[in-house]
């Protein structure tokens, strides 16, 4: 160096020193403490180029799909069950009934177990009180009033002078019936049979029907039958009392007979090929249940 006066700090004035490179660092020695400056930083060779190029697609196309899937992902969670392809809730066998609603009461007069209601009383109709046929289903009959021999029907010929006097004699007031063919092909008929109180309708059951350990008096076309153990009543504390059963043999059908309050309800399925199947007899007589309750 010279006894030179130095203009310090500003670059391309006269004054500024020789600089010297070691390394690839080029220090610039002003008057003054040295700086040091980094160069840039040499340019990728060509293979180098098309690997950071790989790596960028490969970024991207990790957060295209990372956000496709996070989509995808809203939206089959927001989606029912039954509307993403290949995930559909595969069918019970539950039958299709109209959305059910309770009768009517005429002015003044309570719901059958009501405080109000000590002596269980339905004072609705009993054709409202009648389950309706499930969507798709033939030969509707509709809900409506039969005689006593029609019920002595449902049960072989040996039963049938019985129930009819029975009938009689314990005062039945009304008997409604319905039936209908559902879809599969099972058949459906249900009766309900209002008495002047519970404690006719309790005789009749004692004394005619006899449903306990078996049917009791025996159905026409029902061969034998055992208490269906799978029927859980269809919610506790419920007032209906249930006597439910399937056969022993195929195609014999399944029986329900359902107590409730001055009313008897008979609930009969049955099925030429392979009998009537359980879910459905189930559901029918929760149905008809909610009803009566």
């Amino acid at each position: 160096m010279t006894d030179q006066q130095l203009t310090p700090g500003v670059p391309g004035q006269p004054g500024i020193p020789a600089q010297q490179s070691w390394g690839g660092v080029t220090q610039v020695e002003p008057a003054g403490p040295a700086t040091w400056v980094q160069p840039p930083p040499p340019k990728p060779s060509l293979k180098d180029r098309r690997v950071l190029r790989a790596v960028g697609r490969w970024t991207l196309a990790v957060l295209v799909c990372g956000g496709l899937g996070a989509g995808s992902a809203y939206a089959i969670t927001s989606m029912e069950r039954t509307d993403v392809p290949g995930l559909a809730t595969q069918s019970d066998g539950r039958w299709k009934y109209p959305e059910l609603e309770l009768p009517a009461l005429p002015a003044g007069k309570p719901r059958p177990f009501g405080e109000a209601n000590p002596g269980e009383i339905h004072h609705a109709a009993l054709t409202d009180l009648m389950l309706p046929a499930p969507a798709g289903a033939k030969s509707d009959t509709g809900a409506k009033a039969v005689k006593s021999s029609e019920f002595a029907e449902q049960y072989v010929k040996e039963e049938r002078t019985d129930i009819v006097n029975g009938l009689r004699d314990f005062g039945a007031r009304e008997i409604v019936a319905r039936s209908w063919t559902a879809p599969n092909g099972t058949e459906s008929r249900i009766y309900l049979v209002r008495f002047p109180s519970v404690g006719y309708k309790d005789a009749f059951m004692d004394t005619i029907l006899a449903p306990a350990g078996d049917v009791g008096a025996n159905l026409e076309g029902v061969v034998s039958t055992v208490i269906d153990e799978r029927w859980e009543n269809p919610r506790e504390g419920r007032n209906t009392e249930h006597y439910v059963y399937e056969t022993n043999e195929e195609g014999d059908g399944r029986v329900a007979y359902l107590a409730s309050g001055d009313t008897l309800g008979l609930v009969v399925q049955s099925h030429k090929d392979g009998g009537a199947k359980l879910i459905p007899f189930h559901q029918t007589v929760v149905l008809q249940t909610q009803l009566l309750d």
